[in-house]
């Protein structure tokens, strides 16, 4: 299937779950997490979910990031196509943008380049470590100002298609994607 086929189906899929599902498939990925070799670094990107589109939800990997005294910075989308990243800390307030993402209204700016892990939103991914986002665009670009070495995991609720058909070189393979079942390293 191509890009476009995969975002219709897999937002089927999650549209079907009830809310018990995804809360229990999310902490079931974080604690799937917690078996990836990551633990020794010191900012960690992650995303935070948008409920009415049924992700997966970050809160227990956050709680698991907070209980290691790891640095968790946060993005907020600035423009077409753009993302500034902060550092989450107890004094951010946190606002809803007009998607339903839950974005920092202030904080400290920390640059891509500094981040070491960044946990990435995906609807469906395929055996190579190409994955299928909402189409924005947000995260290629993004993930092409971090550093070469930053390691990208996805998380998904499904398991990966054998092959997504329409990647090209503006796509950025994952290293790892965490499901319910399995860890896929890439």
């Amino acid at each position: 299937m191509n890009k476009e086929q995969l975002r219709q189906e897999f937002r089927k899929r999650r549209n079907v779950l009830s809310d018990s599902q995804i809360d229990s498939f999310s902490i079931t990925i974080a604690n799937k997490v917690l078996e990836l070799p990551i633990w020794d670094f010191s900012l960690y990107h992650i995303f935070l979910s948008i409920s009415k589109n049924k992700e997966v939800n970050t809160e227990p990997l956050l709680s698991i990031l907070h209980g290691k005294d790891k640095n968790v910075v946060i993005p907020k989308t600035c423009g077409p196509k753009e993302l500034k990243n902060y550092l989450l800390t107890d004094g951010v307030i946190l606002e809803e943008n007009s998607l339903g993402i839950p974005e920092p209204k202030n904080g400290i700016k920390i640059l891509e380049t500094e981040l070491d892990v960044v946990f990435i939103p995906l609807l469906a991914f395929d055996l190579e470590g190409n994955r299928v986002g909402y189409g924005g665009g947000y995260y290629d670009t993004f993930l092409k100002k971090c550093k070469s070495n930053v390691i990208k995991i996805g998380l998904s609720f499904f398991e990966p298609v054998n092959t997504i058909q329409d990647t090209n070189k503006n796509d950025i393979p994952l290293n790892f994607c965490v499901t319910p079942k399995k860890i896929y390293e890439f």
